[in-house]
């Protein structure tokens, strides 16, 4: 299995190196454009501050595009956890008790909707594009349900050091975010539900008839996609002091987008997180420097599809 599974893996080595020369690229062209102002620490902050949330979503789609899946109710399932966790803590914001029970409340909505995810792509059969849709359409409606359509906020200072602290320097949210890739990363690289990840993608019956249980993998998988849901909820809540349905809708597409564009193969079967790393820089640089040249923020989603279209030229070209 592990001759196998390295075999998949080489792709990614060439996606790395066209990652790190269109970083390069961008980096060069914003240094002309913009002067010292892009590499100025408040904006270096500004950017590292700004991409762990949508880094966790998309860590949060990639586990499930692994196995060659995909998990649509990411955003619903943030906002759920953060409605949730929100609802709780207004009830007494200064209160350590209400405030950890609130955490625990969050994570098992995230593991709850992980695990209905996981059972009917696994045991019902349904498609994990469709079950997933489902769930989030039943999850946008009770979270406005949940929360009447109106912002909850009033969180405590323990909770908004999350989105807002930093430690020498370097922004909370950034350390949680390298936390739970590298994480993720050790799950992957070196555990058997990591092995059995790779090789459902690539193959899901021989995987099955290899011995593997896949039913019950799926439904680790979409647990650990919930969780990190789970993360990027905590990152919203503190980031913004508040929780409301609507928040994060775009992200959904961006996501997609930075797992595609770090080598994550939407077949399933091969991928790897510090590729996810490297197109979620390359996507927050180009996004800092083009918002400090007064670029629009359409022009800007242009240019993102605009790159993933020439990296997978690029790939086509060479494979």
């Amino acid at each position: 299995m592990d001759q196998v599974l390295n075999a998949l893996k080489l792709p990614t080595d060439r996606n790395i190196r066209y990652l790190l020369v269109i970083l390069v690229s961008i980096m060069a062209i914003m240094a002309v454009a913009s002067g010292d102002t892009f590499f100025s620490v408040a904006n270096l902050q500004s950017m590292s501050s700004q991409m762990p949330l949508l880094g966790m979503l998309a860590l949060a789609m990639a586990v499930c595009m692994l196995t060659g899946g995909i998990n649509l109710s990411i955003i619903a399932t943030t906002n759920a956890c953060s409605l949730v966790m929100a609802s709780i803590i207004t009830m007494a914001p200064d209160n350590g008790m209400v405030l950890l029970l609130a955490l625990v409340a969050g994570l098992v909505t995230a593991v709850v909707i992980g695990l209905l995810n996981g059972a009917l792509i696994a045991y019902v059969g349904v498609s994990p594009i469709l079950a997933t849709l489902g769930m989030m359409t039943l999850i946008n409606g009770l979270n406005v349900l949940i929360s009447g359509g109106s912002v909850m906020s009033g969180f405590p200072e323990s909770l908004l050091v999350i989105g807002n602290g930093a430690v020498l320097g370097i922004p909370m949210p950034l350390i949680l975010f390298v936390f739970f890739a590298i994480g993720l990363w050790g799950l992957l690289e070196h555990t058997s539900l990591g092995r059995t990840i790779y090789l459902m993608g690539s193959n899901e019956k021989a995987a099955r008839f290899s011995g593997i249980n896949t039913q019950k993998a799926v439904l680790y998988v979409y647990a650990i996609s919930s969780i990190l849901c789970w993360v990027a909820a905590l990152i919203m809540m503190a980031k913004f002091n508040s929780a409301k349905a609507g928040y994060g809708e775009s992200y959904l597409l961006i996501a997609i987008l930075a797992s595609v564009l770090g080598g994550i193969n939407p077949d399933g079967g091969f991928g790897r997180i510090i590729g996810i790393g490297l197109a979620l820089i390359v996507l927050q640089t180009l996004e800092s420097g083009l918002n400090l040249l007064g670029v629009s923020s359409y022009l800007t989603m242009a240019l993102w599809g605009g790159i993933l279209i020439l990296f997978i030229t690029l790939q086509k070209r060479k494979a």
